[in-house]
């Protein structure tokens, strides 16, 4: 019963060492270039590692920089034909 108090205690230990990684979100990597550039190189290289999720999100970011919200069409209503002149 100690042992496993002892393992128990161990692995809470070790767990509680461990931090977390940075979870880079759409937002987080446009508002920091160098971050996306850094994402973005290690996808080219290595994409299988770095996972599809991170490097979708590096693409959208990238996109969303590039394009920005993007311009709502609005399209431009048809020329009012001309009168013909009467004679």
């Amino acid at each position: 019963m100690k042992t496993l108090l002892t393992i128990i205690a161990c692995a809470l230990l070790l767990a509680a060492c461990n931090k977390p990684e940075p979870t880079d979100t759409v937002e987080s990597l446009m508002a920091n270039p160098d971050r996306l550039k850094e994402v973005r190189a290690q996808c080219k290289a290595n994409h299988a590692k770095v996972g599809d999720a991170l490097c979708n999100r590096a693409a959208e970011a990238t996109r969303r920089r590039f394009m920005g919200n993007g311009t709502p069409y609005t399209p431009v209503p048809p020329a009012a034909p001309a009168s013909a002149p009467k004679d």
